[in-house]
């Protein structure tokens, strides 16, 4: 019985693995060649989608920016001379500024919100946080369409529910229909729909940090200050990094939300943004080769700060 386990452990062995011995020698490269083309073949799918989706647009769309395109037909070889025009373009200027306005707005009322929330839902003398955490993060469930019509609503300036508090003290405030309102009140929609969402990565990074940190600072005399200074901040850097990345990434391409609050930017382009503009200027005025120029600025503008942001946060750092 013995030997039959051991003849037939041999004979599994020979079948698994190819011996130089028994095999041919042209076998042998072919199944060396194999080996080396497999992982290739398997990745191959992911390279070959990137280059129809990703790849083609992108020097496509850089191609097109060197031309003066009215839709596909007419096309005449400009050079850098989109670039120059945009650059003296005054609504690209402030489209540039309004999309900056909101961004910086945004997260600045955004994360310390988002970390309030976190902070909160997280400490041991909140009851029903499971309700309270899908409350709070149940507006980023909503399209933003959606977002932008109750919204139209919400500030009104004769029957929104934001002005009625307003009309108590004798003034009414055109919230859509004012240039210095229009952003101010897409900034207070965008808070209102992304704060909880980013209020989950908080949530997240707080339950990672260890006790024995608290216990150590507690023991060490800090009270609950010091403790979030020296201890929770520290060890959510880089939580905080990824939100502030992400969210001001978000905020540059931000679209859907102010075209549908502001009717496409009004009044007089108070509301647009550099996306609204590219998108305008590619689908309204068929300027293919100017919004072309307008998405590659966009993307080294968010290049650029995304990279500035990291440096600032010490993600590039070596600890």
């Amino acid at each position: 019985m013995g030997r039959l386990v051991v003849f037939a452990q041999g004979i599994i062995e020979n079948v698994k693995k190819p011996t130089h011995q028994n095999e041919p020698q042209g076998i042998i490269k072919n199944w060396n060649r194999q080996q080396k083309i497999a992982p290739y073949l398997f990745i191959a799918p992911f390279y070959l989608l990137f280059v129809v989706f990703m790849g083609y647009p992108l020097i496509s769309s850089l191609v097109m920016s060197l031309y003066e395109m009215r839709g596909f037909q007419s096309r005449i070889f400009v050079g850098l001379g989109n670039f120059t025009d945009l650059f003296r373009d005054p609504i690209f200027w402030k489209s540039l500024r309004n999309t900056a306005y909101f961004a910086i707005g945004t997260l600045t009322l955004q994360l310390p919100i988002a970390l309030l929330l976190a902070i909160l839902l997280n400490s041991k003398f909140v009851k029903g946080k499971n309700f309270l955490r899908l409350a709070f993060f149940a507006p980023v469930l909503v399209a933003g369409v959606f977002v932008a019509i109750i919204f139209n609503l919400v500030y009104d300036q004769r029957a929104g529910l934001v002005n009625q508090e307003f009309v108590l003290f004798g003034k009414e405030i055109g919230w859509l229909n004012e240039e210095k309102y229009v952003m101010p009140a897409v900034i207070l929609t965008g808070v209102w729909q992304w704060a909880g969402f980013n209020m989950i990565y908080f949530l997240a990074g707080l339950q990672g940090i260890r006790q024995e940190l608290y216990e150590a600072a507690a023991v060490d005399g800090a009270n609950w200050w010091q403790a979030f200074i020296h201890v929770t901040l520290p060890s959510l850097r880089p939580v905080i990094a990824f939100v502030v990345v992400v969210s001001m990434i978000g905020s540059l391409q931000l679209f859907d939300l102010p075209f549908i609050l502001t009717n496409g930017g009004e009044p007089a382009d108070a509301g647009s943004t550099i996306v609204m503009y590219l998108y305008k200027n590619g689908f309204q005025f068929m300027r293919l080769g100017y919004a072309a120029t307008i998405g590659w600025v966009l993307f080294f503008i968010i290049a650029v700060v995304s990279i500035i942001q990291l440096k600032l946060l010490g993600i590039f750092r070596d600890e």
